[in-house]
């Protein structure tokens, strides 16, 4: 066996029998221990698969010099970006980015979404206030078996997810579970102020997580909340404190605010600090670690937090904002595709990602790569399954509908044998 498949993690079936059961049905078997209780393994929670999706239009720093005052070099001076994603098309939504990246972290992983155990969407811009992000995006991969929810933590958000993953992993409630994070902050930015328009893009990245026995994964977390702050990074109407009004829509309510310096201050203290409680709870040092994946906001942020004060070298320091700017929760798995891509991470290799934002929040995670990142030989065949695949997911989807909707047109008797159901109108 080649020291790349040695590195393979084993992964586990759905139970002792190793049938798949939906939604309702059959519960599945006894859990598996997840510490190292007698007659059972260890169980870790490892990356297995990844993938991000951002929208096709770009904005650069030029074109912002037509809609507001403001200048590239300026941009670039105080943040690092020179250019972002938007999402032009109505038809790209929260969802359908999460729903791309997630296909591209399956295909990845090589694992078909009926066996995913549980999705998880951190969003700031989620589709509706409810239905959940993560239920629309379980509906359009056909992840039959999966529940779903949304995290809201704001940039902090994926690694809180991926803590999450973990969890359930470990305490043996799923062997797989999608984390994604998706965002269309362009739809709650308001395009004339200067001080944020500058800074916000698009994009989704998921990971899949998985059960393994092969020691690695992610090893450590650290979460984090100062809700003193939570004015100083808000949108401020749509919610119960605010409802939406008149008012609310005229003055600008639903757009993102942000007081940048006290953000800027919190941030750079609070990298460096959950940094070094997440390397502690890992058992490493600063010296162990091979590469940190922090939050894309604000290049000046990352240089003065994990480069001066961690005296990590910046090539050990992965930064890709100059081409995406601020993707809140995106952000990070982005990176982590695009570091895999540029061949940055190895198995074997000490990686940190660390976050901050709105709340305030900060989390960060440490990571033990064991898996391979070449991506497996895919064939037209393969391709042709996944597509039938999805394909089906949305007939799936398109026929509940309507059964509902033929259902509905039934009077209340005729649905209940006679008898009205509590709540039914009629």
């Amino acid at each position: 066996m080649s020291e790349q498949q040695s590195q393979q993690p084993e992964l586990h079936s759905n139970g002792a029998s190793g049938k798949e059961y939906r939604n309702g049905d059959t519960p599945r078997p006894r859990a598996r221990a997840a510490g190292p209780v007698k007659g059972f393994s260890p169980r870790f929670a490892q990356i297995v698969g990844w993938g991000y999706h951002v929208p096709e239009k770009i904005i650069t720093n030029f074109d912002l010099e037509q809609i507001v005052d403001t200048q590239d070099e300026w941009i670039r001076s105080r943040t690092g970006i020179e250019e972002r994603h938007v999402a032009a098309s109505p038809a790209e939504t929260t969802a359908t980015l999460g729903i791309q990246a997630a296909r591209a972290a399956l295909e990845v992983a090589d694992i078909p979404p009926s066996k995913v155990d549980l999705i998880i969407c951190a969003t700031s811009s989620p589709e509706h206030i409810f239905p959940s992000t993560a239920s629309i995006i379980q509906d359009g991969l056909g992840a039959v078996n999966a529940g779903a929810f949304d995290l809201s933590a704001a940039c902090s958000g994926f690694v809180y997810g991926l803590s999450m993953a973990r969890g359930h992993i470990l305490a043996g409630d799923a062997e797989y579970v999608l984390v994604i994070g998706a965002e269309t902050l362009s739809r709650i930015v308001d395009w004339t102020d200067r001080a944020t328009c500058v800074l916000f893009g698009d994009g989704a990245g998921a990971v899949l997580m998985a059960a393994s026995d092969v020691p690695g994964g992610v090893t450590a977390s650290v979460l984090g909340s100062d809700g003193s702050g939570a004015d100083l990074l808000t949108v401020p109407a749509g919610g119960s404190a605010m409802p939406t009004s008149l008012e609310t829509v005229s003055s600008g309510g639903h757009y993102i605010k942000m007081d940048g310096t006290a953000v800027f201050r919190f941030a750079t203290r609070v990298m460096a600090e959950a940094t070094r409680q997440v390397l502690d709870r890992a058992g490493l040092s600063v010296d162990d670690v091979d590469l940190v994946i922090p939050h894309q906001a604000n290049v000046r942020i990352i240089q003065n937090s994990v480069l001066k004060q961690l005296k990590i070298p910046g090539e050990k320091v992965f930064v890709n904002l100059q081409k995406y700017g601020n993707t809140s929760t995106a952000s990070i798995p982005i990176a982590l595709c695009e570091a895999i891509e540029a061949g940055k991470i190895q198995p074997g290799n000490n990686l940190v990602f660390v976050g901050f934002g709105a709340g305030l929040t900060w989390a960060a995670c440490a990571i033990k790569w064991s898996v391979p990142v070449s991506r497996p030989e895919t064939t037209w065949w393969r391709n042709t399954q996944r597509q039938a695949v999805y394909q089906a997911a949305a007939a799936r989807s398109m026929w509940k509908r309507a059964i509902r909707r033929v259902y509905s047109q039934f009077p209340a008797e005729s649905r209940w044998g006679g008898r009205k159901e509590e709540g039914e109108v009629g």
